[in-house]
This record gives C-alpha cells, sequence and structure tokens, in this order.
C-alpha cells in the first residue's frame, strides 16, 4: 500500500490522463465509426471504396506505427497540436475502423424488408439508415462495440511513449526513484481494471436496457 499512498497525487494524475484519453477517442471512434459503416453500405459506389479503404488501411496498420505517422507526419505538413490531441486523433481513428465493422455487422442483422419498406414511404437512404436501419442495429452492436472501446482504454498505455501523461507511464517515475517495479504494475493494473470494468459494466446496463423480452 505504501507505493500507492506515498504516490497517490502520481498514480490520480495518470488514471485521470487514461480516462481523458479514453472517453476523447472513444467520443471519434464513435462518430467515425458509424459514419463509416454508412458509407459501407451506401448505395453511392465512391462512398463504399471510401469505407473500404478507410477500415482495410487503419485494421492492418499497428497503433504504434500510426502514432509515428500522426505525430511525426502532421507536422511536416504545418499541423501542430498538443501530443494529447494527437494521441486522441490516434486512438480514435485507429478504433473507428473496428467500430464500423461492428456497427455494419449489426446493420446486416436488420431484414432487408425493413429498409425496402422505408424507400417504399419515399424515404432516402440517410433517412432509412437513421431512424429505421441502425435503431434496430443497436441492439446487435452493443457487445462488439463495448469490447472495442475496452481494447481502447488499454490502448492508451501506448500514448505515454508519446509525452502523454497516462498511467502505465507512472512506472517510469516510481522506477526511478527505487520503488518496487512489480508492486508499481499492480497497481497501474488495478487502475485499469477499474476502467475496463466501469465500460462492461455500463455496456452491460444498456444491453440490459435494450434487450427485448422473449
Amino acid at each position: 500500500m505504501n507505493v500507492l499512498l506515498d504516490n497517490f497525487a502520481l498514480f490520480r494524475k495518470g488514471f485521470v490522463g487514461t480516462v481523458e484519453l479514453t472517453l476523447a477517442a472513444s467520443a471519434i471512434a464513435l462518430v467515425l465509426g458509424v459514419l463509416m459503416a454508412g458509407c459501407r453500405v451506401s448505395p453511392v459506389r465512391p462512398l463504399r471504396i471510401l469505407g473500404g479503404a478507410w477500415v482495410t488501411v487503419l485494421r492492418n496498420t499497428p497503433l504504434t506505427l500510426l502514432f509515428f505517422a500522426v505525430v511525426l507526419g502532421l507536422p511536416r505538413f504545418g499541423v501542430v497540436l498538443p501530443f494529447f490531441t494527437l494521441a486522441v486523433l490516434s486512438l480514435g481513428c485507429y478504433t473507428s475502423a473496428f467500430i464500423c465493422e461492428a456497427v455494419r455487422a449489426g446493420i446486416n442483422t436488420v431484414p432487408v424488408g425493413q429498409g425496402e419498406a422505408a424507400r417504399s414511404l419515399g424515404m432516402n437512404f440517410g433517412q432509412t439508415l437513421d431512424l429505421i436501419v441502425l435503431p434496430q442495429a443497436l441492439r446487435a452492436v452493443i457487445p462488439p462495440v463495448g469490447s472495442t472501446l475496452i481494447a481502447l482504454a488499454k490502448n492508451t498505455a501506448i500514448a505515454g511513449s508519446f509525452s502523454v501523461v497516462e498511467l502505465l507511464g507512472t512506472y517510469r517515475t516510481l522506477n526511478e526513484l527505487g520503488y518496487d517495479i512489480v508492486v508499481t504494475f499492480m497497481w497501474i493494473a488495478v487502475g485499469y481494471l477499474i476502467i475496463t470494468l466501469s465500460i462492461s459494466a455500463l455496456f452491460r446496463f444498456l444491453e440490459k436496457r435494450l434487450e427485448v423480452a422473449r
């Protein structure tokens, strides 16, 4: 307990940093993921190509490499942003590819007749997707989206290598101060466990709230 109590402010700062990274990146990932899922099922071919390329490139690019591309690449084009913002963009864009596929799979569970009925009423593609398809697909996508966001929370550890304050990075300071590295990592693991279990509990609540009685 001494490691935690003597360095509580440091652990708290890292914990809060990880939570902030997770929340901000999750917001970007969810918005981009839904948009790209819409592109992937769109009747417009260029949008389908865009969605497919987005998913293919990001899902097959190591996250660390994406961090390097964003942190080192954007400044070369005159885009200078705080490291925290760059980390959020990297995490959000990377995770959006997985969110996209989860949402697309959920969309595919909605019977085709639902979309045809909507079109027969004069709805365009955007209205059909927004008002008819996505609300029904929501139930199916909650579990995979929850798992993806849990993975995102753990992926925030990479940001510590790019001068962003987060939970895992606290071990460097504590190691320099001579604290037992095993005990340090134990408390770091507890911090991540709190975050991931909170996300899991939230999505279990949503799943139960939206489930259909059988």
